[in-house]
């Protein structure tokens, strides 16, 4: 139930994002919902195994390079996710640390 509203909380955030940030663009309420998929993913999976692989950069840097890992990924999405577009990495690094910041408080919410 917790990856659901996780889920729901991640496709919210993009779709304000879209909103706000100039740069950042979602064609349909369709394609929010693949990126919040995607995303969710990335995050319960694979960005463990980034920040491991990162760990020295991120000690080096206090744990700033993990704000770069996710305007990484935000930009790759948007590379690869049809229908969601992003069109520099200042937009996806300013996108992914709003993302970032709602994904936060949503888990001091919910409890996770």
């Amino acid at each position: 139930m917790k990856i659901i509203i996780h889920w729901i909380i991640l496709t919210l955030a993009i779709i304000a994002v879209s909103k706000f940030i100039p740069g950042i663009t979602i064609d349909s309420i369709k394609t929010a919902i693949i990126v919040g998929v995607c995303l969710t993913f990335i995050n319960l999976i694979i960005k463990p195994i980034l920040n491991l692989l990162t760990l020295p950069i991120n000690i080096l840097t206090l744990g700033l390079f993990s704000l770069v890992i996710n305007g990484a990924i935000f930009y790759w999405l948007g590379s690869v996710i049809s229908g969601f577009g992003v069109e520099n990495f200042k937009a996806a690094f300013i996108g992914a640390l709003i993302v970032s910041v709602i994904n936060w408080i949503s888990n001091r919410v919910t409890g996770e």
